[in-house]
Formats: structure tokens, C-alpha cells, sequence
């Protein structure tokens, strides 16, 4: 979990996750930012994110994609719905792995 963005990324760096749930709203740099800036990061460029926000406009959403995410939820997610979202990208990554070797 971070606070804010910058968090986020250091998280990022230091971890190496698999997929990352992003927070669009954060105090300090907003998980907008924090997506391009991990975007830049060539060891994290293709890791799956989630933007997951209270905003629920299709310009949300567009902005959100533009920004580097791989996937959008609005608040209140749906566990049922934001599993299968991970399972969905979690698999995309490992297909795109195999196809690569």
C-alpha cells in the first residue's frame, strides 16, 4: 500500500509486482502521474495496472488509459469483478511472455 503516488512508484521499483492496483486520487502526485512515471521505468513498462477511482465518466476513463493503465474500475468495485480483471491481465501477461520465447 502507498500514500501517494511517489510512494507508489518507489513500491513499484523496489517490488517488482506482478500487476498494480492504482489509486487515481492521492494526495501529493495523483495515481495519474505515478502511471506515466512507471510507464518510463523499463523494468515496469509492460507490469498490468488497474485504475481504480470514484470517477466514473468516460473521460476518466480515457485519461486513465492515456496514463498507462491497462484496465479501469470505478468505485465501489466488485470483488467478483475486479478478480477477474487480475486473473484477465495476470493471464494476458503470461501469454504475451510464452509467445515472446
Amino acid at each position: 500500500m502507498a500514500k501517494n503516488g511517489q510512494e507508489a512508484i518507489n513500491q513499484a521499483v523496489a517490488l517488482s509486482p506482478d500487476l498494480i492496483l492504482m489509486d487515481i486520487q492521492m494526495p501529493g502526485m495523483d495515481g495519474l502521474e505515478a502511471m506515466k512515471r512507471i510507464r518510463e521505468i523499463p523494468e515496469l513498462a509492460t507490469t498490468p495496472i488497474i485504475a481504480l477511482t470514484a470517477l466514473a465518466m468516460e473521460s476518466d476513463r480515457k485519461a486513465c488509459l492515456l496514463a498507462g493503465a491497462n484496465e479501469y474500475l470505478s468505485k465501489p468495485v466488485r470483488l467478483k469483478q475486479l478478480t477477474m480483471t487480475i486473473q484477465d491481465l495476470l493471464n494476458s501477461s503470461e501469454d504475451a511472455l510464452l509467445s515472446a520465447n
